[in-house]
Parts: C-alpha cells; structure tokens; sequence
C-alpha cells in the first residue's frame, strides 16, 4: 500500500486551466516557465546567456493542433496565449509545479 500522496513516476498528471476563450484561436503564442523547489517560478530559458547580439524571444507562434497536444513536464507551466484574441488563454501545469502533491509542514 502506498502511504504517499505523490503520483507514480510514471504518471502524466498535469492541470489544464482555461481562461477567457480558451482554445478560441488559431493560433498561439507560447511561453514556458519553470517551477524551482522554493516556490519561485522563473521563465524556462532563465539562467542561460543570450546569444551575442540576439534577443531572446518572448515565445514561440504555433498553431492550435501543436497546443493540444503540448504536455509540461513535472515542473513546468506552459501558457498558450492566442495571438488574434487576445482573452483566449490555455494554462498547462505540472503536478510538481502545482503544489498539491507536496508536504508544507515546516520542521524547526
């Protein structure tokens, strides 16, 4: 029997919250963030050096076939915001970014 409420690590357990339209759009705007061990969430690509005289992109345009079928990984948040209309919103979250699965006691 198992005691702990943390998923298998095997399981694809992810949130999906939909804000606004949702899935109203053709095409979207991605953006991934990173969810770190002490509650802060970064966006994915922090921490790497921009390329010499590059900026960095703030997403990447995919259409809404590719959105569908996006999965985060366990400590992942990926928004999907909709490049015509700009109240349709898909946000994907991973079990571990979400926080449930975890124990907050503090042990002093």
């Amino acid at each position: 029997m198992q005691n702990t409420l943390a998923p298998r690590g095997d399981a694809s357990t992810f949130l999906t919250h939909f804000v606004g339209g949702g899935l109203d759009d053709e095409s979207y705007v991605i953006q991934r963030y990173v969810s770190r061990a002490n509650g802060e969430i970064v966006p994915a690509d922090a921490g790497q050096p921009a390329r010499k005289g590059k900026r960095r992109a703030g997403g990447v345009i995919v259409p809404l076939k590719a959105v569908e079928k996006l999965r985060p990984a366990r400590d992942e948040i990926i928004i999907a915001t909709g490049v015509e209309r700009c109240g349709s919103q898909v946000q994907y979250w991973g079990y571990r970014a979400l926080g449930i699965f975890t124990d907050r006691r503090q042990r002093g």
